[in-house]
């Protein structure tokens, strides 16, 4: 069932006002719908090109939803996005660094929509300057972004804002990405740029459209979740409640980042309502609120706000209790948005459904919680060929893909690296090594008091198959190859880490520096492993870089697929989990905790 909830502003005084002389202005209500999507992740229509079935949600389904209530509410409907368009499924991909000619899939797909306004985010940020500039040129609405800062000029890179009338009313949306960028992505996907933080630029652009625009609706758009995430003395991360509660002003914020859907009404420092709402991504939940401005004789005098973020289709029985936003009615709608993009999708499933060789074993990302697994240690391996390091450190990036034996195709290179990453090359001391595994291995296992206490650090945390009942996110859950070690989870956190000796036998010593394979979003500090676990200042990050590929790790595991046609991935055994006394049955049944469905192995 839907919760409702309502917050009423009352701006000015309903007391009369004097006669002028002029003709009294009526009295209105002005009734506004609003529309927000985040995170699609180029989820655009009702197929997964990773996993090669069809699917719920997607962009062809929020626009049959959003042609249904355009009926109703004509340009009273304002549609925006959140960001995060540009990675996440091979439609993106292929038209990011395939096919760079042709408009891209995702603006044309958008444009189709009829989006206001949207906002950048930072996996679109990660496609790099070739990429997301091409795609902000063939959008026909602006993307926003007021406190990404252009170093040559000083001034917003992107749009700070968008002002319109709809109804008689003035709106005015102001855009702000997460400023964590410099501590993801490598410098050349966002050089010429720097990201100020967002409270700080909220006040400032707040207060020149106060006193330059005037608007009857301030909204905010913006790629950060609602709060949490990762805290440093530098940025925030999910930043939303603080703009919220910190500056006054906003009657509405629309965000994204964080994947979460859900509302909250707050209070600005000047005690009057804001309204926050987040969907979820791949355009499965929209956020979407109902607006009402009252006017009395001309002026402003009250704003309602209601908000929800309903399923745009109909989902499972018994799945999350909520009715679908879209009705039967639209299905038509739905078809024709995917007929529109027909020649692009048979052109995606073409090139997705491409052989590139053949697995001889299947492999199944969920062994990497437990152990050494296959699944990883073909990263690992990789990932030490191709830079000659001393070590390599990799997590698993979707929390439980799998991939099958037989033949490989280019969508399954999705499933095996979700991301676009860059590899790094760095020099790392044994000390930091310790210390980048210790943090890892806090985000990943409880202290053992007995045997039967749990094993990993699990809670009930359900957030679209990126932790599914581990406490932390899996993606930063990093085992290292090139070292033997074991994990004793007897012992406290920041002393569980036992490293025994190189790969090969010979001695590994604190004290030594030591060359180290690692992702690009790992080594710039995402996650903090390598900042607060390795504890290197992040201005030194930089420095400490040997080599970088060219490319993304998924091109490189690409080529080597097809170099070497069939592949055998195997366990490197580097690591395992002690006592082993408490450790194997503790796996156990944590295993059925995270996998209640999976057979007994």
């Amino acid at each position: 069932m839907k919760r409702l909830f309502i917050v009423t502003a009352t701006l000015f005084s309903l007391l009369p006002i004097p006669h002028s002389g002029l003709s009294a202005k009526p009295n209105r209500e002005v009734h506004l719908k609003w529309i927000h999507t985040s995170d699609v992740h180029a989820s655009l229509f009702s197929y997964d090109y990773l996993r090669k079935r069809p699917t719920s949600g997607g962009l062809s389904a929020v626009y049959a939803y959003v042609q249904q209530q355009r009926n109703k509410w004509a340009d009273r409907l304002i549609l925006t996005d959140g960001g995060d368009c540009l990675q996440g499924q091979p439609t993106a991909y292929y038209y990011n660094f395939v096919d760079t000619i042709s408009p891209h899939v995702v603006a044309e797909a958008m444009n189709e929509m009829g989006y206001l306004c949207g906002a950048m985010g930072n996996h679109d940020i990660e496609t790099g300057h070739a990429v997301y500039d091409r795609w902000v040129s063939q959008c026909n609405f602006p993307i926003l972004g007021a406190n990404v800062i252009d170093t040559r000029t000083g001034e917003p890179y992107f749009r700070p804002y968008i002002t319109v009338k709809r109804a008689g009313v003035k709106i005015v949306v102001l855009g702000l990405l997460t400023p964590a960028i410099p501590n993801w992505l490598p410098e050349q996907l966002w050089s010429g740029l720097r990201f100020e933080e967002m409270v700080s630029s909220a006040r400032k652009w707040v207060k020149i459209i106060q006193e330059r625009e005037h608007p009857d609706l301030l909204v905010g758009l913006f790629h950060s979740g609602f709060d949490g995430g990762i805290v440093t003395p530098d940025y925030h991360e999910n930043a939303t409640r603080e703009v919220a509660e910190q500056v006054a002003g906003f009657d509405l914020i629309c965000y994204g980042h964080d994947h979460r859907a859900l509302t909250q009404y707050l209070q600005n420092p000047d005690g009057q309502p804001v309204v926050t709402m987040g969907p979820t991504s791949q355009g499965k939940r929209i956020a979407e609120a109902d607006i009402v401005l009252t006017f009395r004789k001309g002026k402003l005098v009250e704003k309602r706000i209601t908000a929800d973020t309903p399923f745009v289709e109909e989902q499972k029985k018994g799945e999350h209790g909520s009715e679908s936003a879209l009705s039967s009615k639209c299905r038509e709608a739905k078809q024709a948005f995917e007929q529109r993009f027909a020649q692009q999708r048979q052109t995606l499933k073409e090139w997705v459904d491409r052989p590139i060789g053949t697995l001889a074993t299947p492999l199944w990302e969920r062994e990497a919680f437990f152990g050494s697994s296959e699944f990883i240690d073909l990263i690992h391996q990789m990932q030490l060929d191709l830079t000659g390091a001393d070590i390599s450190f990799a997590a698993p990036l979707s929390f439980d893909s799998r991939l099958p034996e037989g033949t490989l195709h280019v969508s399954d290179m999705f499933a095996l690296y979700k991301y676009e990453n860059l590899l790094y090359t760095m020099h790392l001391t044994g000390r930091e090594i310790k210390g980048f595994l210790e943090m890892s291995y806090g985000l990943w296992t409880n202290q053992m008091h007995g045997p039967d206490d749990h094993i990993l650090l699990l809670d009930t945390i359900l957030d679209n198959g990126r932790r599914n009942g581990l406490k932390n996110l899996a993606y930063n859950m990093d085992s290292a190859a090139g070292i033997r070690y074991v994990v004793d989870v007897s012992r406290p956190e920041g002393d569980r880490v036992i490293i025994e000796s190189m790969a090969d036998g010979t001695p590994f010593s604190l004290d030594r520096k030591y060359t180290v394979a690692i992702n690009s979003y790992r080594g710039n500090g995402g996650g903090e492993l390598i900042t607060r676990g390795a504890g290197i200042p992040h201005e030194e990050l930089k420095s400490r870089i040997i080599a970088t590929t060219d490319k993304d790790l998924r091109f490189y595991l690409m080529q080597r697929v097809i170099e070497q046609k069939t592949i055998t991935p195997q366990r490197l055994n580097h690591w395992r989990f002690v006592p082993d006394e408490w450790a194997p049955e503790a796996l156990k049944r944590d295993r059925k905790i995270l996998f209640p469905t999976e057979k007994s192995q």
